[in-house]
Parts: structure tokens; C-alpha cells; sequence
């Protein structure tokens, strides 16, 4: 199973045509009998065919002889895929069929004309350079219709081992890539995995006895002894990881093919990119994210998580060179994770479907194991049931990719994300994975710095993650007994909101046949049911109580003044922002932070003897309080116009909830926001209550992974609760300013 037989096979082929072409009496210029495709490439399986195309210049006139070439050939069993074509009908073939292009791209020479044949390719050479820019598409559509149709070779419960994504297909297209001279690939690597994948499939057809690329379930013991692996699992991870590789290089190289051919001609040669920095330490190349000229790997643990997060939120790729320096030189992660850290790991996991090409690039590189070893468990473990329509490790990314969705139906999406990454990584074990992937996920809970409670929650997460399906499609929902056997359980409502999320997000990335519309229907029943009978739950607390603040002197003496306090604290700062209280002042103080481009983790906001309180913890530990008090003051007194500097908010990805929550106190309206962590977001909320005149007189910020999730207690002027027509009036136009799009 390698090369040298491969090699062999060919050979053996190339006599037995060279000896049929000179038994005919073919003219010795001006025709040529050429190999094309795998048998071009010398890299014919045991039951390949023989594709061969007698080549004439147009003044050379055919005779029976070229009818007479085939005969040997069949005779001797050979299966060939034959053709007689003119030079110029070769190369008007190659101009409107792909498929032909491509086989010609590895034309070769077997008996005739030399020349012809050095023509021929040359031809063929230059009209696919020539064209490539306008031809590229096509071909992308062409590979990625083929993709949809085989599904991924990594993956694939029934893999073809040549037409999959991934297989070796994929990877001649990268070497007809390449010879475009537009964009290059990791040559080694690539040859290395296609030349792998041929070894495999000579095994597969030695085994099976037939020409085929599907390894039917049964092949895999037998192809485990002629490949020298120890057994049918260690086949099936052999083979799919040279799937993940190819695939990897593919979607990589097509990325870029797509982000060179959207340039200007003027910007495609030898002009130095220009970066366009993003974030600390990262900045944008060719859509590409990369290191910054000023990073410093070195001293940024966080800078990994970083450049990931805002790669997959971007849906840009994760330059692999720059995933390989940052494993290499960036310290490893405190221990427990620092808020940052789980941060910008929950901003990964919740990017949605640019998570999966910049997974595949931590993984390919190692990045993963850096901070998740677990990984290692179910990395292209196949799924035990054929409902599965990939490996664990490609299911539970999927999983994230579809709870992305579903963040807005839960109060902690940072806990939902991280038990979707999770839920099933307890498989592989010999215990029920739900048992096993338990402690699992606790223990990686704590290192990424989780408290008890959340540790807890992923905990039970992980451990039921199963509870809801089974018992819906298996026990009368009608059964009183049926709810108790969840609720008996569960502890919470908030445990049930955060296990139906979950549950739907592992079907929908399960198969179309674990989300069909009579499934959901039963499960959302029982969580319906299930949430009734779990009671109130915890009772929402009466409006917090906060700590005692000093008014500055001159704030007391004259309430239009403001005040900007700056305490530092061990990952960044604390703002305090005093004032005198009035309509507005929120706006005015979020407005601030969001001019200096201030990460805002959390805020309160709250009054107290006439005076409007905020207090900011930011990301930010340099900051100077006078001149953040001085563009407050600007703001404030008109000369800056905070709305016109910011700018209208970008359309979000999942549309944002507002909500009213009449129970939640008595002395105010209370408005529940949850949006995209974005800048300006609580200025934008804060002026479209004030522009109804509505004074906030408590706020409760806080930012969970991606998420904002913002509490405004709001008020009349007169301090009192807003009408219903009133609350719906600030809802709706608290909605309203999120939505707006770029004018």
C-alpha cells in the first residue's frame, strides 16, 4: 500500500498502451496518445481505469487505426475511458467543462508525438491561468456542491474516501489551485495527507475486491492489517484525520482565493498589506487576522482567546501561522481563568458559524489542548449511532454553533455556551458518557475560574443533557408522573431554561431527523409543563441596595457639577461618575466611556439624595480622570454631540430582547434588556429613555460572554410607575434604537 505500487500499477499500465499505439501504425507526428487524470499522475489504485485521450493536430487525417488503439487494451481486461479528440476541440473542451480542465491539468505523455503532447500542455497550462480569476468560482461552487452532497470525509458516518470534503478530490483541486500561480498551499503537508489517503483507498479496494472509494462499516478491520494500524478504530482515525487536515487547507485556501479575487486589480501583487488593528496585539490582513507590529505575545496569556474570538466573530480566518506563534509563545492561562479569559472563550464559543473554521485552525495547530487537554477525549471519536451526522468532537462544535441562536431564551449564555462545547465530552468512556462527561465538565468549570453555583449549573447540564428527549418520546405527556420525573431532577427554572436550550441546539446539530417538528412540539410541551410545575422559582429581589458613596465638596455645593473617580483594580478599573440627578445623566456617562472606547464589564447606576450615581467596571487599567471628566463636561454642555461621534449602531446578529417586567418592583418600571456586547449600547438605551423624558433611577449592567444583559428600574419625571402604554412606549423604543442600521 504505497507509492512504489501505485508507481507499479502504472507502469505496467504505460507498457500495455505504448505496445497497443505502435501495433496500429499511427503516424509518427502530429499525434500522441496521453494519460490524464490519477492515471496522469501515475497514482492508479488496484481497480482504477485507464483515462487516455489520443490527441491529433487538425491536417492529420484520422484512419481506422485509431479505432484499432482500443482493442489491445480491452482485450487485455484493462477498463479504460477513452477518447479522439483535435487539438483545438482538447482545449475548447477544457475551456467550457471543469471536470476536463482539471484531468488535463495532469496531462502526460504515453506514446506518439512528444511534442504534440508538450504543446498540448502548454496550451492547456496557460489558458487555465489565464481564465482562473473567472473560472474559480464555478469551481468553488462545483466543490462545495459536491460537499453538501457527501458530507465531510472527517465526519461522515460512510466516508468516500475521493468525493467527500476533504478527499482526494479536494486535494487535486488544491494542486489545480496552485497552478493558477493566484495563491499557494502547504505543499508538504498537503502531499503528505493526499499521498496518505492513497495508501488508504489502495486498502479499501484490495479489501472490498472492486473499484470503490466508501468504506462500508465492515472494511475497516481488514484495512487495519494492510495499512500496519492496530485496529478498526485506529483506521477510522488515521483516515479522518487526513480528511481534517485537507479540509482545513481547502476552506483555508478558498477563503483566501475568494479574498484575492474581491480585490481591486490594483491592490493583487506585491503592495505590503496593510493592517487594520481590531483589538489589542491583533489586527486584519487580506480578511485574515493576525498579529499586530506592536504585539507581545509573550506578556498576553489572553491574546490566544483574543485573536480567536475576533476571528470567529468577524467570520475571518485565524491566520494558522499566527494561531502556531501564539501556542509557542504565550504563557499559559492562569488558574483559575481571570474574567478576561472566560470572557473571550464564551465570545469564541458563541460567534456562531465563524466559530467552526477558526476551531478547526486552534485544533490543527494544537491551540485547543492549550486551553481545553479534555479535547484530547473526543477529537474524531465517531458516534456510535448512524444518526449522527458527524464525529463527536465536529457534533459538540455544531452544538455550539446552534446554541449561538438560542442565547437570548436564557439568563446565562456564558453557562450555555460552554455546557454546548461540553455536553458530550464524557464519550469515549467506559461508563454512560452523561455519567462520565459529569465531573469532567466540573473540573473544567473551576479551572476556567466558574463559581460553585455556575460549576454546578454546567454540572447538571452535562449530566441531563439527555433527560428532556428521552422522557418526552417516551413517556405519556398527559402522566402527571412525567413532569415529576424532570422536575424531580432539576432544582430551578433557571436550570429547565438553560437544559431546553441545550437540548434543542444538540438536536438541530445532531441531524434534520433529532429536530423534526413532532419532537419539538412534545419537548417544548413537557418544558412547558415542567416550568409550571417548578413553581415561581426565585422570587426577583426587591431593588438593590448599594454601598454608601461620598459626594465630592463641590458636587454638593453646586449639583451641576460632575465628578470622575478612578479606583484601580487587578484586571482594570472602577469609574465612578457623581453628579447632581437629572434626565439624562446616564446617557451622558455611558456616552463618555464609549468616546474613550472603554470595554464596559459592568455597571450600576443608582440616586441617592438628589444625586445620580454611576459606578463602571472596565477593561481598561490607564485612565486619566480628568480628561474623561472634561469630555463629560463637553458632552453635557453640547459642545460634543455624543449621537453624531458614535455614530448608529451596526445590525446585530440575533435581534434584540427588551422586556417588561411589571413584578420585578414596586416603586418603578422595570425594563430587561438583552443585546449584543457592543459599543455605545447603554448610551443608546440610556438616550432613547431620555428622549421620552424618562429618568432611570437604577441600572444593573453586566456582560455575559457576548451578551449584554441590562436591568433599567425607569421612572416618570415625577418619579413615578410607568403606564402600561407608557412601558410599552419605552420597550418599543428602546427596540428600535438597538435595531437601527448604518444610515
Amino acid at each position: 500500500m504505497g507509492a512504489a505500487d501505485r508507481a507499479k500499477r502504472a507502469e505496467t499500465a504505460d507498457a500495455l498502451c505504448i505496445a497497443a499505439y505502435e501495433s496500429v501504425g499511427a503516424p509518427e507526428v502530429g499525434v500522441a496518445l496521453m494519460a490524464v487524470g490519477g492515471y496522469g499522475r501515475q497514482e492508479l489504485a488496484p481497480f482504477s481505469d485507464l483515462d487516455l485521450v489520443l490527441v491529433h493536430d487538425p491536417d492529420v487525417e484520422m484512419g481506422d487505426w485509431a479505432a484499432q488503439i482500443w482493442y489491445p487494451l480491452w482485450d487485455s481486461g484493462a477498463n479504460i475511458d477513452h477518447s479522439v479528440r483535435s487539438t483545438p476541440e482538447v482545449l475548447e473542451q477544457a475551456g467550457t467543462d471543469l471536470r476536463v480542465a482539471l484531468g488535463l491539468l495532469d496531462l502526460r505523455h504515453l506514446a506518439g508525438d512528444p511534442n504534440l503532447t508538450l504543446r498540448l500542455r502548454t496550451s492547456v497550462l496557460a489558458a487555465w491561468r489565464k481564465g482562473a480569476k473567472e473560472r474559480l468560482p464555478e469551481l468553488h461552487a462545483m466543490v462545495a456542491g459536491r460537499g453538501e452532497l457527501l458530507g465531510e470525509l472527517a465526519h461522515a458516518s460512510v466516508p468516500d474516501l475521493k468525493e467527500s470534503t476533504g478527499g482526494i478530490r479536494d486535494a487535486t483541486v488544491l494542486k489545480a489551485l496552485v497552478a493558477t500561480w493566484l495563491v499557494d498551499v502547504p505543499h508538504a503537508d498537503l502531499e503528505r495527507c493526499r499521498l496518505s489517503l492513497l495508501d488508504v483507498r489502495d486498502a479499501l479496494q484490495t479489501v472490498a475486491g472492486r473499484a470503490t472509494d466508501r468504506v462500508a462499516p465492515e472494511f475497516w478491520p481488514e484495512m487495519a492489517e494492510l495499512l500496519d494500524l492496530p485496529d478498526a478504530v485506529a483506521t477510522q482515525m488515521h483516515t479522518r484525520s487526513l480528511g481534517r487536515r485537507i479540509t482545513h487547507i481547502s476552506r483555508l485556501t478558498w477563503r483566501r482565493t475568494e479574498a484575492l479575487l474581491q480585490r481591486p486589480e490594483s491592490v493583487i501583487g506585491g503592495r505590503r498589506p496593510r493592517l487594520e488593528r481590531i483589538a489589542e496585539g491583533i489586527a486584519i490582513s487580506h480578511e485574515e487576522v493576525v498579529l499586530d507590529a506592536g504585539a507581545k505575545p509573550e506578556r498576553d496569556p489572553f491574546l490566544l482567546l483574543r485573536a480567536a474570538a475576533e476571528a470567529a466573530e468577524r467570520d475571518l480566518v485565524l491566520a494558522p501561522t499566527t494561531a502556531a506563534r501564539l501556542v509557542r509563545d504565550c504563557p499559559p492561562l492562569p488558574e483559575p481563568w481571570p474574567a478576561e479569559a472566560r470572557d473571550l472563550f464564551v465570545r469564541l464559543l458563541a460567534a456562531g458559524p465563524g466559530l467552526l473554521g477558526v476551531w478547526e485552525t486552534l485544533d490543527e495547530t494544537g491551540a485547543v489542548e492549550t486551553f481545553l487537554p479534555e479535547w484530547e477525549r473526543v477529537r474524531l471519536l465517531p458516534h456510535a449511532s448512524v444518526v449522527h451526522r458527524y464525529t463527536v468532537d465536529r457534533h459538540m462544535v455544531e452544538t455550539c454553533i446552534e446554541a449561538s441562536a438560542l442565547i437570548r431564551r436564557v439568563a446565562r449564555p456564558d453557562v450555555l455556551m460552554v455546557a454546548a462545547l461540553l455536553h458530550d465530552i464524557g464519550k469515549g468512556q467506559l461508563t454512560e458518557h452523561c455519567v462520565a462527561g459529569e465531573p469532567i465538565a466540573r473540573g473544567i468549570a473551576e479551572r476556567m475560574g466558574f463559581d460553585e453555583r455556575e460549576a454546578d449549573l454546567l454540572g447538571v447540564l452535562v449530566r441531563r443533557h439527555l433527560l428532556l428527549p428521552e422522557t418526552a418520546t417516551t413517556r405519556d405527556p398527559e402522566d402527571p408522573a412525567t413532569v415529576a420525573l424532570v422536575t424531580a431532577q432539576l432544582h430551578d427554572r433557571e436550570e429547565l431554561e438553560l437544559l431546553a436550550a441545550l437540548t434543542e441546539a444538540d438536536a438541530r446539530a445532531t441531524s434534520e431527523k433529532a429536530w423534526t417538528a413532532w419532537r419539538s412540539s412534545l419537548i417544548k410541551s413537557l418544558v412547558r409543563r415542567s416550568y409550571a410545575a417548578l413553581g415561581d422559582g426565585p422570587t426577583p429581589d426587591s431593588e438593590p441596595t448599594h454601598e454608601p458613596v461620598d459626594i465630592p465638596a463641590r458636587v454638593v455645593e453646586d449639583p451641576a457639577q460632575v465628578a470622575v473617580l478612578l479606583t484601580p483594580l487587578d484586571d482594570g478599573s472602577r469609574v465612578t461618575v457623581i453628579s447632581g440627578d437629572r434626565v439624562g445623566l446616564l446617557a451622558d456617562a455611558a456616552a463618555m466611556l464609549a468616546l474613550q472606547r472603554v470595554s464596559v464589564r459592568a455597571a450600576r447606576a443608582w440616586t441617592a439624595d438628589g444625586f445620580g450615581i454611576s459606578v463602571w467596571e472596565v477593561d481598561e487599567e490607564v485612565l486619566d480622570a480628568a480628561v474623561m471628566r472634561q469630555r463629560l463636561e463637553a458632552i453635557i454642555g453640547g459642545r460634543i454631540d455624543a449621537g453624531e461621534r458614535l455614530g448608529r449602531p451596526s445590525p446585530a446578529r440575533l435581534e434584540p430582547s427588551v422586556a417588561v417586567r411589571p413584578e420585578a418592583s414596586a416603586h418603578a418600571t422595570v425594563l430587561e434588556v438583552r443585546s449584543e456586547d457592543r459599543p455605545g449600547l447603554i448610551f443608546t438605551v440610556c438616550s432613547a429613555l431620555a428622549a421620552l423624558g424618562l429618568s432611570v433611577r437604577s441600572a444593573h449592567v453586566s456582560t455575559l460572554g457576548p451578551q449584554a444583559v441590562d436591568v433599567f428600574y425607569v421612572q416618570e419625571a415625577s418619579a413615578g410607575v410607568l403606564s402600561d402604554r407608557r412601558s410599552a412606549s419605552a420597550a418599543h423604543a428602546v427596540r428600535e434604537a438597538l435595531v437601527a442600521t448604518v444610515s
